[in-house]
């Protein structure tokens, strides 16, 4: 089968690789119907995710057909339509039984596929912990429609989640790309006052007003975002900042648009570390929460897709095969071309 490899020293190839075979009876082998290609791949190939290992398969956001399960799966069979959850976890160490499943501590628990693992830039993947990660896709529910199920919008659901949004909240989300895209829309569900969408790229920011993500857009090019964040909230600042862009001055943006006692969340992967100026911050009384997903909401997120209450498929600018997925990677990584995601069909 075809599918793309990490080779190290910042270089990815579309390679013929051996089919995936049952390795546990907690394993499942999923024939991928259609791909996508993330901005953690990019990280991976410059080096920035130290856990990755040269030689695995990219890929950790997809959908597919079960192609077999080991004895011991039960909650999916051969034939069912499944979206693939970012993480695998074995669903009984104490991380997941408290919903820490980005933190499982069994060996390929955590964020493994397309990073430790072989992940879904391929024809087929092997899913460890089939019942915890897959899930499976309501028949009224697209492949488009459930494509980011298991990493961004579970991203942008959880994000919100931390959040602690309430009704009349102004919610500022830093980076309108993919992962900010679906913080938007997962935000919208807890009713707030005002959705303000930060970013340098006018076209996404036009994207995301024309699709009603946010209500208002700040390109921080044209205009002063703190000013602008101050104006629309009376001084104060956003009651709520997503970081979500990952940015060389995004981290220090997002704590100084919050206002005091504001909770600042901090979902973008950064490929340099951040500085915390605790005194200039002194007084703020602002919290932080950061790090993985915990994508454990999957079942939650389809129903939401099926009801119509979430929708990603603006998100999908581009699509391809995968033998051309070299091209693709090309244009996503230069953000060439106006794209935002990818869909790739095996």
């Amino acid at each position: 089968m075809k599918a793309v490899v990490y080779k190290g020293n910042g270089q990815i190839a579309l390679e013929e690789h051996n089919l995936p075979k049952l390795v546990k009876e907690t394993d499942a082998v999923v024939k991928v119907t259609l791909t996508t290609i993330c901005s953690s791949d990019i990280h991976i190939r410059h080096g920035a995710v130290p856990r990755a290992v040269p030689g695995v398969i990219l890929g950790h956001e997809f959908v597919g057909i079960v192609e077999e399960t080991g004895s011991a799966v039960r909650n999916v069979k051969a034939g069912d339509r499944v979206a693939v959850n970012v993480e695998t976890f074995c669903g009984e160490c104490f991380f997941c039984r408290r919903g820490f499943v980005n933190n499982c501590t069994d060996s390929e628990g955590g964020w493994a596929l397309g990073c430790r693992i072989d992940g879904g830039q391929a024809e087929y993947v092997r899913i460890p912990h089939a019942d915890q990660g897959l899930t499976k896709i309501p028949d009224n529910v697209t492949d488009e429609q459930a494509l980011f199920t298991g990493d961004l919008l579970s991203t942008g659901f959880w994000a919100a989640k931390m959040e602690e949004i309430e009704p009349g909240d102004t919610v500022a989300v830093i980076g309108a790309g993919p992962t900010g895209m679906c913080a938007m829309m997962a935000a919208r569900l807890y009713h707030p006052g005002c959705i303000a969408a930060v970013d340098i790229d006018q076209r996404r920011l036009d994207t995301v007003l024309q699709n009603n993500l946010a209500d208002i857009a700040v390109n921080p090019r044209v205009e002063d975002v703190y000013g602008r964040i101050a104006a629309l909230t009376g001084g104060r600042g956003a009651d709520r900042v997503i970081e979500a862009a990952g940015g060389s001055n995004t981290f220090e943006m997002a704590w100084q648009i919050a206002r005091p006692n504001a909770v600042v969340g901090l979902v973008a992967m950064y490929e340099e570390n951040q500085i915390l100026p605790l005194p200039q911050m002194y007084g703020k009384n602002l919290t932080f929460k950061t790090g993985g997903v915990d994508a454990n909401s999957c079942g939650e997120i389809l129903r939401l897709i099926s009801e119509g209450s979430l929708d990603a498929r603006c998100l999908i600018t581009h699509e391809g095969r995968l033998e051309d997925i070299m091209e693709a990677y090309r244009i996503f990584e230069n953000r060439e071309d106006g794209v935002i995601k990818w869909a790739i069909r095996p």
